[in-house]
């Protein structure tokens, strides 16, 4: 007959090894387990830490041919527009009509415009004016943008209605209509007006970025957390939201550069922008359009120099993007 179920006995077996050589088998594998564990006795090493977005995107970015490119060539272009007598010792305002419409010879490589000044002298002091204007824009933009959007979206209620439909009238006005009449009416001969027509119509754009942004991380679990213990709303916007909404807004805000850079050129060839004795690109081809038949070098070089620049701040805002949206790894 089958030996009779004893539970006693199965209880006994299950909490007590069989004998001394029992214990010792326990014993040599929780030994075995901690030598093998990271940072344990024989392990090998401490445990890497974990790396952050940001650590994550910069490892990226090094590794991308386009970034360094892009990241030399705004460089020596921010450089230049800082300190245009390191590569052109000239006044780019000292004109002299006896030699108008000269072609590429000792003193004047790309030759002289219709005012008989220097067409590479200027060309380099007219990135001054440019990258100023777009760098004070996309600042003023990403700034306001970013305040008005990030507070609808962590807020929301009727703040959030009031600040979307503000945005939807500034998205309805066309930007190029906007700064003829604006501009028109605004007469400086300064940069800041352009800048603020900039501010005034670009800031909706980053706003919607914002607003997004702010209402994807705000449901994250660390913010309900956060909330639960008690945490204040400006605790939580800035501690816990805004870090992790802001990716979307640099990335925006770097290819935005590169256009605000391309409208003061537009807005300047069309006579509203900047104006001289200011060097800019947009003058200089506006100026050059005139004779472009005839002496088509006129236009080329400012226009060259343009269309790099805003191709380099479009290629690094490129480059940060597939960095920052894992999506795209």
């Amino acid at each position: 007959m089958p030996e009779a179920y004893d539970p006693n006995q199965v209880a006994k077996d299950a909490i007590a090894p069989t004998g001394a050589g029992g214990a010792m088998d326990l014993a040599m594998s929780e030994a075995e387990t901690l030598e093998k564990t990271p940072g344990g006795p024989g392990g090998t090493g401490p445990q890497e830490k974990a790396r952050s977005l940001w650590t994550d995107a910069w490892q990226q970015l090094r590794r991308n041919p386009v970034f360094i490119i892009s990241s030399l060539l705004i460089v020596f272009l921010v450089l230049i527009a800082i300190w245009p007598s390191l590569i052109a010792s000239g006044d780019p305002n000292a004109c002299q009509l006896s030699q108008a419409n000269k072609g590429s010879g000792p003193g004047h490589p790309f030759g002289t415009d219709q005012q008989g000044c220097d067409v590479y002298t200027r060309t380099v002091y007219g990135a001054r004016a440019s990258i100023a204007v777009g760098i004070c824009a996309t600042l003023g933009v990403a700034i306001l943008g970013s305040l008005m959007g990030g507070l609808a979206g962590f807020f929301g209620g009727w703040w959030d209605g009031l600040l979307s439909r503000l945005a939807d009238v500034f998205f309805a006005i066309p930007v190029v209509l906007g700064g003829l009449v604006f501009l028109s009416v605004v007469v400086s001969d300064t940069i800041w007006p352009v800048v603020g027509f900039m501010v005034l119509l670009g800031w909706p754009q980053i706003s919607r970025i914002a607003r997004g942004s702010v209402i994807t991380a705000k449901q994250n679990d660390y913010v309900q957390a956060a909330r639960a213990l008690g945490a204040s709303n400006s605790r939580m916007l800035l501690r816990h939201v805004a870090p992790n909404a802001v990716a979307p807004v640099i990335v925006v805000a770097t290819i935005a550069l590169g256009t605000y850079i391309a409208l003061e050129a537009t807005l300047s060839f069309l006579g509203v922008g900047l104006r001289p004795p200011t060097v800019s690109w947009g003058i200089d081809i506006s100026n050059a359009s005139q004779v472009i038949r005839n002496y088509p070098s006129q236009l080329l070089w400012p226009a060259g120099a343009l269309s790099i620049t805003v191709l380099a701040f479009i290629m690094l805002g490129d480059a940060v993007r597939d960095a920052l949206d894992p999506k795209l790894r």
